[in-house]
C-alpha cells in the first residue's frame, strides 16, 4: 500500500516496529480512542494556525481544507467507536507530540517553518501506521485505514510544502534534525500504548 507513496516513504525514518503493531492489535478498543483524538488535535493544530497566521494565504487555504477532512474523519471513527460500543474517553498524550514540539523555535519563520515540518511527520507516520495495521484488522476497520491513505498522505505534502514556502534558506537540515527525534520516538520503549507510541517497554 506504501508503494503508492515513495516520497512518504522516503521522508519517514524508519518502519513502525513490529512489536508496536502487535501491541495495537491488542489494543484497539484504545486504538480507537487514541485515533480520534489524534483527528481531533490535528483539525484543531489547523484552526489554529489559520487564526495565528492570518497573512498567509496559502496556508489559509490549505489548513481550512486539512481541518474539514480531520474533522471528517474523527466523525467517522466516532461512528465506529459508537458501532463497536467502544466509549470515547479521556486519554493523556503519548511522548510523540511533544517529544518534537518542544524542539520548535521561538522566533519566526522558524517557529512557523518547525511547526509545518512536525505537522508532516505527525502525518507521514499516521498514514504509514494505517498501512501496516490494515492488513490484520477486521474488513469494515481495514477499508476504513486505507481510504484515510490518500488524504494523509496529502496532508503530509501540504506541511511540506508549506515549510519550504516560508523558510527563508533550505529547510533539508532542518528536516534531517526532526527526522532524527522522530525515529527515536518511534522505535524507544513506551509504557502506554498510542498511536504514536514507540513498542512496549
Amino acid at each position: 500500500m506504501l508503494s503508492a507513496y515513495p516520497e512518504l516513504v522516503e521522508f519517514l525514518p524508519c518502519e513502525s516496529p513490529k512489536a508496536w503493531v502487535n501491541w495495537a492489535l491488542e489494543n484497539q478498543t484504545l486504538l480507537l480512542n487514541d485515533h480520534a483524538h489524534c483527528e481531533k488535535k490535528a483539525a484543531s493544530t489547523a484552526m489554529n494556525l489559520m487564526y495565528r497566521y492570518v497573512d498567509r494565504d496559502n496556508l489559509l487555504h490549505k489548513m481550512s481544507r486539512l481541518a474539514r477532512e480531520e474533522l471528517l474523519h474523527f466523525e467517522q471513527v466516532h461512528k465506529l467507536m459508537r458501532k463497536r460500543n467502544v466509549t470515547y474517553d479521556h486519554l493523556s498524550a503519548s511522548r510523540y507530540a511533544d517529544g518534537l514540539r518542544k524542539h520548535i523555535r521561538t522566533h519566526e519563520p522558524a517557529r512557523l517553518v518547525d511547526i509545518m515540518i512536525i505537522g508532516a511527520f505527525v502525518e507521514a507516520r499516521s498514514c504509514e501506521r494505517f498501512a501496516v495495521l490494515a492488513p490484520y484488522l477486521d474488513d469494515e476497520l481495514s477499508k476504513f485505514y486505507i481510504s484515510l491513505l490518500k488524504s494523509e498522505a496529502r496532508h503530509f505534502e501540504d506541511y511540506l510544502e508549506l515549510a519550504q514556502e516560508y523558510s527563508k534558506e533550505p529547510i533539508d537540515e532542518r528536516v534531517a534534525f526532526f527526522r532524527d527525534l522522530e525515529e527515536k520516538l518511534i522505535t524507544e520503549p513506551d509504557t502506554e500504548f498510542r498511536m504514536h507510541s514507540g513498542p512496549p517497554a
